[in-house]
């Protein structure tokens, strides 16, 4: 069987599977999740040997610290992805509410009802735990999963494929509810992102490289996150010591996520009362700085171009600029902003206003740190990625972002006059 054929079979299988789906009970559901969980901590002497053989392989290859450690399974990370599991499972299903219900002039009922997506493919590299998350959160909102993992995690995930199967088959749903493709040849990829007739939306996580590439070429629509670039502006009316708190953390609390601060920007008035203080700081944590002309003024920083503003660095590394008003900032976010996350710090209520009105963002904030855009934090109790797109979902994606809704009309024999 070739790749073309292999991703057709799947994907006949997802869509069959996704009809079984939706006649699942939520309990149905959460006993698979919780099977999963106690499939992981069964079988975890052969999920880390299996990783084993991803790890030998990355090293052979050149992967640096970094990768292998997204790679790695440990016994914390399987004792992680089972609590994962079993705290999808406590989360509300959202399937099946009903919603917005109203009499018409008419005499029919009309409201909304929530339903699944049906088949969502699901691309991601390194991290093998996304394996189980989105699994998990696709079967809880009642989708069909077909996932492809990089190559690097190739053994991995199909040992974490097999627990779900496993999991799958002992609560009697399809075992072809949750699929991972198990090639590596990159065709399937190319197969997955244009197979219509069976996949209703596609998620890429990775690189912005990959996403790039998934958006450009794909037949089926795209729930995408490209990248991060996040701002903090500090206003002429903020609070000093927020101000240094929120920067500080909004940076250095970790910095290979999408929700790390990218760029400062800074009112005239405040920079010559903050920048030194956040410099020093920044500097002490191992912070490289880059700014503008007035920001070097100030601070001794490297010179940032017109390309730092534009660059998600994922690194030690912020750049600064100093304007003149909320106006600039604004100004500035909407020409660099990736529509990702971005902070205003004010005690002025009609500043911080405008600035949720007018700052187009997946994710604006007041007085607190940009890390707090996530799925955990906002609620949702996880998330499959963040979206920076207007359409069909907008930040983190979670158990309700994998649905839509459709009419429901409720009548008693009436008819159109």
């Amino acid at each position: 069987m070739n790749v073309k054929e292999y991703m057709n079979t799947l994907g006949q299988q997802a869509r069959s599977a996704s009809r079984a789906l939706v006649k699942a009970t939520t309990g149905d559901k959460n006993r698979a999740l919780l099977a999963m969980a106690e499939q992981l901590e069964q079988s975890a002497k052969t999920l880390k040997t299996e990783n084993a053989k991803d790890l030998a392989q990355g090293k052979k290859n050149g992967l640096d610290a970094a990768m292998l450690d997204r790679l790695a399974i440990t016994d914390a990370g399987i004792a992680s992805m089972a609590e994962g599991l079993r705290q999808i499972a406590n989360l509300q299903d959202p399937i099946g509410e009903i919603t917005d219900m109203r009499f018409l002039p008419s005499g029919i009922q009309v409201g909304k009802m929530r339903v699944p997506l049906g088949v969502v493919g699901i691309i991601y590299e390194s991290r093998p735990n996304v394996t189980i998350d989105a699994a998990a959160l696709c079967l809880k909102s009642g989708n069909a999963a077909i996932l492809r993992g990089g190559s690097e995690a190739a053994f991995s995930n199909q040992a974490l494929a097999s627990c779900i199967k496993k999991a799958l088959a002992s609560v009697g749903l399809p075992e072809t509810a949750v699929q991972v493709v198990a090639t590596i040849d990159r065709e399937a990829v190319g197969e997955l992102i244009a197979m219509p007739a069976f996949v209703d939306v596609i998620i890429p996580r990775g690189g912005k490289g990959l996403i790039e590439r998934i958006s450009e070429h794909a037949r089926v629509p795209v729930i995408k996150h490209l990248d991060g670039i996040c701002h903090v502006y500090i206003d002429d009316d903020a609070d000093y010591d927020k101000a240094i708190k929120v920067t500080l953390n909004s940076k250095t609390h970790r910095y290979g996520v999408c929700n790390a601060l990218e760029t400062l920007l800074v009112a005239e008035s405040q920079a010559l009362k903050v920048l030194p203080k956040l410099a020093k700081l920044l500097t002490e944590k191992g912070v490289e700085l880059r700014g503008c002309a007035k920001t070097q003024a100030i601070i001794d920083v490297n010179v940032a171009t017109d390309v730092d503003w534009e660059t998600e660095y994922l690194a030690p590394i912020l750049s600064i600029k100093v304007v003149s008003g909320v106006d600039e900032a604004m100004d500035h976010i909407a020409q660099y902003s990736s529509a990702h996350t971005e902070s205003i710090i004010t005690e002025n209520f009609s500043t911080s206003r405008r600035f949720l009105a007018e700052v187009d963002s997946s994710s604006v904030m007041v007085n607190a740190s940009t890390r707090f855009a996530d799925g955990f934090e906002y609620g949702l109790g996880a998330e499959i990625g963040i979206s920076t797109d207007k359409f069909h979902a907008r930040g983190p994606v979670g158990l309700e972002g994998l649905t839509s809704q459709k009419y429901i009309v409720l009548g008693d024999g009436h008819i159109r006059n």
